[in-house]
């Protein structure tokens, strides 16, 4: 075997020529996620329902020398998500990277029996649902060039259920479904050529929680063997990792990023 160089290892990581796609890239860890991807070379797509904080991002994309292609979108709706495929299909080179990031926590925490159908429904649409039509439209896509690369954000509480800080039932269900889902896909598109794989966030500042409340903080700190909340920022070695040639024979693999809970 070929032993790697250090001037090697920057082109294990160098995504130029590529497209890539983030869901839920106008705040949060999208942010973070299409700056890794620009920084690395690759043109990056920025699906959410968010315009104003899409144009944000698309403009950081921008400063670091790459082309963005910010589409305003509600990834829970099949027919829109078809449609800004489409239009990405339009503007953009074969797409080569998804990161299925975009998601939601449950509007009212609360035990199940008293939880509102609605709440259920919308955490669903969007967490499982959506999830699922973007990595559908984006397979479809890869299975003829028989290459891409899948990444879909799960949570460390598709592993665990949270209830031992906070009662989330619909985020946990569809976050441990999207954790199984990336276990089938990497199953079904390994011999295609298809890397398919997750990352399991802990506790990140991002609007998934109300980080601004000293309550909630002193709780998830305190629950977190690192002793503090990770910046957004920090996920962007993981998912550089996943989305680049680096992680080539990774296949399946879900990547807690958690300061240490799920080791409990």
């Amino acid at each position: 075997m070929e032993s790697l160089t250090m001037s090697a290892l920057p082109e294990l990581f160098d995504l130029t020529g590529q497209v890539a796609l983030v869901t839920g890239a106008a705040s949060g860890l999208g942010v973070a996620i299409a700056e890794a991807l620009a920084q690395a070379g690759a043109d990056v797509a920025l699906f959410d329902i968010d315009g104003d904080g899409l144009a944000q991002t698309a403009a950081r994309v921008t400063a670091l020398g790459r082309r963005p292609l910010p589409i305003v979108v509600d990834i829970s709706d099949e027919d829109a998500v078809e449609h800004a495929f489409a239009v990405m299909d339009a503007e953009f080179a074969p797409l080569d990277i998804l990161f299925n990031n975009a998601g939601m926590g449950d509007p009212e925490p609360r035990l199940l029996d008293s939880y509102a159908t609605q709440n259920w429904m919308k955490v669903t649409n969007v967490n499982l649902h959506g999830t699922f039509f973007c990595a559908r439209a984006a397979l479809a896509r890869m299975v003829p060039r028989r290459r891409g690369k899948l990444i879909n954000v799960a949570s460390m509480w598709g592993l665990a259920g949270p209830s031992s800080i906070f009662p989330l039932p619909a985020y946990a269900a569809t976050k441990g479904a999207v954790v199984n889902l990336t276990r089938e896909l990497a199953l079904q598109y390994a011999p295609l050529g298809i890397n398919v794989n997750a990352i399991c966030p802990g506790f990140f500042r991002t609007n998934v929680g109300p980080y601004d409340d000293p309550e909630f903080m002193a709780a998830t700190t305190s629950f977190t063997p690192a002793g503090r909340i990770a910046d957004a920022e920090e996920i962007k070695g993981t998912a550089l990792y996943l989305a680049s040639q680096a992680s080539s024979f990774v296949h399946g693999a879900i990547m807690v990023i958690d300061g240490g809970c799920m080791a409990k």
